[in-house]
């Protein structure tokens, strides 16, 4: 048994936490718990949770508000291991997954160990949509440095230490609009802490058909772009913040313009193409309507 407490922040989801925390009673390296937090105020997990609690170490926590920054604090004050697994109600674990975590950490010596979330699409996904790769996520060596912009919560190994180092650790102010990852691992980041990569301890998560629709990806952009410009301020103030602000709507109008045009010339060759640089443009929207002071919730009630 390793001294890890995986962590599983869930919404709305029992059959996909059922089939989750079926694979992680799989696990060829049994964590010492898995503290899962329902963070709908209906409890929907609870029937799961009952039906486990005889079968898993388990422990459970409700947040009846939806805030996926407070769901993750619950999960780090609950949590007794000294390491912390993260892994999404919706991703699938191979039963090497928490194992090869573990060995990339005992060879790098690293602070926390970053791994693949690999789509599983179904009929509902346009043969468009999978040639462009707008769910796929870049992958790298094992052993290669990870730094801010491929750091996610989806499925990652930290010292849990470092993540009481922050106070939260999550930010709530982010916990409907998402990023609250991002702001989490940028501020590790510039704390000097170090993270590596282990490409085989994959884990799959199905693009459901209600993502796989245009909307919905450029929506993503749009509030991604949102979480750059609000991480990349939030250690800033007075004239520093003001000329960054400024660089960077610059900056996004003159690529704004660019990506549409763009856009336009690909349309009558390469819809994949177009597409690409459509996403572009919603994006730099997005980094513009943020330093406005707008907000996209990406959780809600």
């Amino acid at each position: 048994m390793a001294d890890i407490s995986v962590c599983v922040c869930t919404f709305r989801r029992p059959q996909m936490l059922d089939a989750l925390l079926h694979r992680l009673a799989q696990q060829q390296c049994a964590p010492r718990e898995i503290v899962v937090v329902d963070n709908d105020p209906a409890h929907s997990a609870r029937p799961v949770l009952q039906a486990w609690s005889q079968r898993l170490p388990l422990r459970t926590v409700h947040v009846p508000q939806p805030n996926i920054a407070e769901a993750r604090n619950a999960a780090v004050a609950q949590a007794r291991g000294e390491w912390l697994a993260f892994i999404d109600d919706d991703e699938e674990p191979g039963p090497d997954w928490l194992a090869l975590l573990v060995q990339t950490q005992a060879a790098t010596g690293a602070d926390g160990v970053m791994a693949p979330v690999l789509a599983r699409y179904t009929e509902a996904t346009p043969d468009w949509m999978r040639e462009g790769g707008f769910f796929e996520r870049r992958r790298f060596a094992t052993g290669t440095p990870i730094y801010t912009e491929d750091s996610r919560t989806g499925n990652v190994l930290l010292r849990a230490s470092m993540v009481r180092s922050l106070a939260g650790p999550f930010d709530p102010d982010f916990g409907r609009s998402g990023g609250e990852d991002t702001l989490f691992f940028s501020l590790l980041h510039r704390a000097g802490h170090r993270f590596v990569w282990c490409d085989e301890a994959t884990v799959s998560e199905e693009v459901p058909a209600d993502r796989a629709r245009p909307g919905w990806i450029l929506r993503r952009a749009y509030r991604g772009a949102q979480t750059f410009v609000r991480v990349e301020l939030y250690p800033l103030a007075g004239l520093r913040r003001g000329l960054r602000a400024l660089g960077l709507g610059a900056r996004a109008l003159v690529q704004l313009g660019v990506s549409l045009l763009l856009a336009l010339g690909h349309w009558p060759r390469s819809r994949v193409r177009a597409f690409f640089w459509l996403r572009t443009a919603c994006a730099q929207c997005g980094k513009l309507s943020a330093l406005a002071g707008a907000r996209y919730l990406e959780y809600r009630a």
